[in-house]
């Protein structure tokens, strides 16, 4: 099968074999693609008027939300172990066409997710460095991170995720420090103060949603991962644990010690918390580590934007080119596709960004859980080397609270992100028949089935019985 690999990816003949990760990275790598620590949650406070249910939020939503994604993406994830991820088993439950727009939309709300992080990362710096507020600064800096970042992501997944495990230490070490310092000042009755006028509904479901979700972004990097079977559980369920020690700790200690007002907490108050609690070196410390913590999430957005265009193209969905791998075993079209992609998006402004990328997740998500219930009754004897521990009608309940959720933060969503997620949708509609076409005519040379270095995805043949008219427009010949 290496062999056939290397005939597919005519510039990769000299590759070495790429290091397979293991668990530990893979934990904070998953911790990356959802969170990166607390940077980013204290909006949950002001735009739910207090810390009530700012905490509430992130004891609740975890449990409706999170551990019910995590489930079915360790399950998926495990009985499809391909670099494709969401896309393999949307194809598998409802065919190629709708694989196709679930890869589009995963693919274009990570690279506006993407985007947001090296323009926060400047953000920080810029109170050190000044110089960074004029464009004739900002822009060079913007241009520099980005392509220092994507060159990092060239070198190899392994090193993106011993990367993650260092920014992840550090990021969360002046929290740590913060928390025990804040102990002795700690007045629980703090945390019960809600002001019900000054709750933004729309505001605080779509925090809540930004800062829990992309738990399935890590199935993309599934053929890269030892022993995906055992790995993908306990990195899932680790990840779980560490995202919300982030969020709630942090929230604790500040919300409980200080008689802030609700109005003050913003993206980049935990930088003042640390110095009320513990003095000017505890700010700098975060917000060094707020810095970095941009950082490590942009590695691990990458990779999974990047390896998701890989496994696309491995099944026939996107020309060859995308699945050529460079020496160190990366995929460099993709690296580069999604690099472009986040230059042409840094300009939006943050709350934009997460509006319209919640909105593309949610659509994403819909079709997700509706595979994993699909999938339970057309393939029972689906090899599962974990399956969560419920039946059929379990797996329906399990997705049914999670899938509210998405539908209320969809329609919660201002009138301007329905008109842009609406373009966005068409263009994914006319693309798959335009790739179609290109492939029909051989214009783009596409990966044979018979040489493609994974398995598990149905054939033509399958396909043409399972998804009856459907398989006409297949990309999966």
């Amino acid at each position: 099968m290496g062999e056939e690999v290397i005939v597919n990816h005519e510039t990769s003949s000299e590759a070495k074999p790429s290091p397979k990760l293991t668990l530990l990275p893979l934990v904070f790598l998953i911790f990356y693609e959802v969170s990166g620590g607390p940077f980013g949650v204290e909006d949950s406070v002001k735009s739910g008027g207090g810390p009530l249910l700012s905490l509430l939020g992130f004891l609740i939503f975890p449990l409706i939300w999170s551990i019910p994604e995590a489930l079915v993406t360790a399950e998926l994830a495990t009985s499809f172990p391909e670099n494709g991820g969401y896309v393999v088993w949307i194809s598998s439950a409802f065919g190629p066409f709708w694989g196709f727009q679930e890869g589009f939309w995963k693919w274009f709300s990570g690279v506006m997710d993407n985007a947001l992080y090296p323009v926060l990362f400047l953000d920080y710096l810029k109170h050190s460095f000044p110089v960074l507020n004029h464009v004739a600064a900002r822009v060079p800096a913007l241009l520099g991170i980005t392509f220092s970042l994507t060159y990092l992501n060239y070198r190899g997944l392994h090193i993106v995720g011993l990367s993650a495990v260092v920014l992840a230490i550090f990021s969360l070490c002046p929290f740590v420090v913060m928390a025990l310092l804040a102990v002795p000042r700690i007045r629980p009755k703090r945390w019960l103060v809600v002001d019900t006028r000054k709750i933004n509904w729309r505001g605080y479901f779509n925090t809540m949603f930004w800062n829990l979700n992309y738990w399935d972004k890590a199935s993309t990097l599934a053929g890269e991962v030892d022993s995906p079977g055992k790995t993908f559980p306990k990195a899932l369920f680790g990840a779980v644990l560490l995202v919300m020690g982030s969020y709630l700790i942090p929230l604790m200690a500040g919300t409980g010690a200080l008689t802030s007002s609700s109005e003050e907490w913003s993206d980049g108050y935990f930088a003042e918390v640390g110095m009320l609690i513990g003095g000017v070196w505890l700010k700098g410390w975060i917000q060094a580590a707020a810095a970095m913590s941009n950082l490590g999430l942009f590695e691990a957005e990458m990779s999974s934007d990047a390896f998701q265009l890989l496994g696309m193209s491995e099944i026939g969905m996107l020309p060859a080119f995308f699945a050529q791998r460079s020496k160190y075993g990366t995929p460099t079209i993709s690296i580069l596709c999604s690099a472009t992609g986040v230059i042409f998006l840094s300009w939006m402004s943050f709350q934009e960004i997460i509006e319209f990328l919640n909105f593309l997740y949610a659509l994403g998500m819909l079709l997700e859980f509706a595979a994993f219930v699909k999938l339970r009754i057309k393939k029972p004897d689906l090899n599962r080397p974990y399956k969560v521990p419920l039946n059929t009608f379990g797996v329906f309940m399990l997705c049914l609270p999670p899938s509210l959720l998405v539908i209320l933060v969809m329609v919660l969503a201002a009138t301007r992100t329905f008109l842009i997620s609406g373009v966005i949708i068409i263009l994914g509609f006319c693309l798959y028949p335009l790739l179609t076409l290109v492939k029909e005519k051989r214009w783009v040379r596409f990966i044979p089935e018979e040489t493609r270095p994974v398995s598990g995805v149905p054939s033509e043949s399958q396909l043409d019985e399972e998804h009856g008219d459907e398989s006409s427009a297949s990309l999966l010949p």
